[in-house]
């Protein structure tokens, strides 16, 4: 599916449950890869807020952060994002994150 297929899915889907933050995720992550990144941060924030420890949405938000140039939001983000791998035993994203906030330091 394209990213405008898979936004229109999610919107719709969103519209018969707007709580669920799965779908929040999944739309917010279909927005990034279309490049529409301030809407799929709105999605991705809503996500996070329903469960904050989701290392996959921070470290989304962490990129939001990049593209907007807020490189401190950005660090801060990808170090909570560190703890959730490390606690959440995620080595591959753990790996990820470091390389990340070594480019960042």
């Amino acid at each position: 599916m394209t990213s405008d297929t898979l936004i229109t899915k999610y919107e719709g889907l969103l519209q018969q449950r707007p709580n669920d933050e799965l779908l929040h995720f999944s739309l917010g992550k279909a927005l990034y890869d279309a490049g529409r990144f301030p809407e799929a941060e709105k999605h991705l924030r809503t996500a996070l807020a329903a469960r904050s420890d989701w290392m996959v949405v921070t470290m989304l938000l962490a990129q939001c952060a990049l593209r907007r140039d807020d490189k401190a939001e950005a660090t801060a983000l990808y170090q909570s994002a560190l703890q959730f791998a490390i606690d959440q035993h995620h080595e591959g994203p753990e790996e990820e994150i470091r390389a990340a906030l070594a480019r960042l330091a």
